[in-house]
């Protein structure tokens, strides 16, 4: 494990300390990433997951963020639950979609009811989990939250030649400034985001620095993992090659039933 995530991860590190970064980035995903995200999720769905769903089942929203998909699934007609471990992320997230149901909790060690008929995670989530025996207990949380035949979908970034080159994104508008600065350690899989923002508050320029990092894992690492929760029929999908969405290069798609 990198220096960074040992001491995030520690016994000792408080759930609030691990997502105190996921807090301060909220209002940011909340205005740019999420409603960005949100259609080309609902683009896959409509191809991969709502035919094999019954109308008005109960879905969980993992790692839901700022609630964007989980306010077009309850718009749909299904009974959502989202749940992520970031406490500002669900302020945004209950603005967002009144009506459904947030739950507070941490991925790795959330528990939750045998009464969904399908699990989501979307746009790469759980690339934020930064072990592979920690991903496998989430799998596994969301196999005992299944029923029989229920379906976990879920996406992961992945190695791609473009992530070598690291990445940059500026956004500066009248009252904020966004900087993100990418490189990628490819020995470690690991992708490290070092965002610097500024707000304009009443009492003038407030500035936040933060680190976001993601693992990225072998695809024969993640379908061992599902094995190990109990997922034996899993089917893969390319985005870029399967579903051409220029948002999703480097992306993985995961079906797995229950």
């Amino acid at each position: 494990m990198n220096a960074e995530r040992k001491q995030v991860l520690s016994k000792e590190t408080t759930a609030s300390d691990i997502y105190s970064d996921y807090d301060r980035f909220a209002w940011f995903y909340n205005r740019y990433w999420g409603p960005e995200f949100c259609s080309p999720a609902l683009a896959i769905y409509n191809v991969l997951l709502f035919p094999h769903l019954p109308a008005g089942c109960r879905i969980l929203d993992l790692c839901c963020g700022t609630g964007q998909i989980s306010a077009e699934l309850h718009q749909r007609g299904f009974q959502i639950t989202g749940l992520d471990g970031s406490d500002a992320m669900l302020r945004f997230a209950r603005q967002n979609a009144p009506n459904v149901e947030f739950i507070h909790a941490d991925a790795r060690t959330f528990h939750q009811p045998q009464n969904y008929q399908c699990v989501i995670s979307a746009f790469d989530s759980l690339n934020h989990i930064m072990e592979l025996e920690e991903l496998t207990k989430v799998f596994r949380n969301v196999y005992e939250a299944l029923t029989d035949d229920g379906i976990f979908l879920f996406d992961l970034n992945i190695e791609d030649a473009s992530e070598l080159l690291g990445s940059t994104l500026d956004m500066i508008e009248d009252d904020h400034v966004c900087i993100v600065r990418g490189s990628y350690n490819q020995l470690k899989k690991l992708k490290r985001y070092e965002v610097t923002m500024f707000q304009l508050e009443q009492s003038g320029w407030q500035r936040a620095d933060l680190t976001l990092l993601q693992r990225y894992y072998d695809t024969e690492d993640v379908l061992g993992a599902l094995a190990d929760a109990g997922f034996v029929r899993v089917k893969t999908y390319d985005a870029r090659r399967e579903f051409g969405f220029s948002l999703s290069d480097g992306r993985m798609f995961y079906l797995a039933r229950k």
